[in-house]
């Protein structure tokens, strides 16, 4: 398998049919697009699935004759690689530099840093037992 690209690299209808895809958790061609903005032919949005399989980003099944696609990543996931890119290009790689960055800012307002930091309390109090 090959390197899973960074979702920021992907083009505009490749992030919104992988967008689609995380939505329905598990989408064939037909169901992706029936729910694009923009009308496409079918086997456009069978040709961006396979890129986007091919890609890293989306793994299928077959069920009959059909591609059923999920995501290979959860969301978050793939969007927290996006930040630690962030953080290597712009930060040296330091991910509290770009989170200070997003609370100087005002990014990150006074309830999302207390989900944060509760958060954190719990993943620090699980990795000690």
């Amino acid at each position: 398998m090959s390197r899973v690209h960074d979702i920021a690299d992907l083009g505009g209808l490749e992030r919104e049919i992988l967008t689609l895809v995380w939505r329905q958790e598990s989408a064939t061609a037909e169901s992706v697009r029936a729910e694009l903005v923009r009308p496409l032919k079918e086997s456009t949005v069978r040709t961006v699935l396979r890129r986007l399989e091919g890609k890293g980003l989306l793994r299928h099944s077959v069920e009959g004759r059909t591609y059923i696609y999920r995501a290979a990543e959860a969301r978050g996931r793939a969007a927290a690689r996006s930040v630690k890119r962030i953080a290597d290009w712009f930060c040296n790689g330091s991910v509290e530099e770009v989170l200070v960055g997003l609370v100087d800012a005002e990014v990150l307002g006074r309830r999302e840093l207390k989900r944060l930091a509760d958060r954190i309390a719990k993943t620090k109090w699980r990795s000690q037992s």
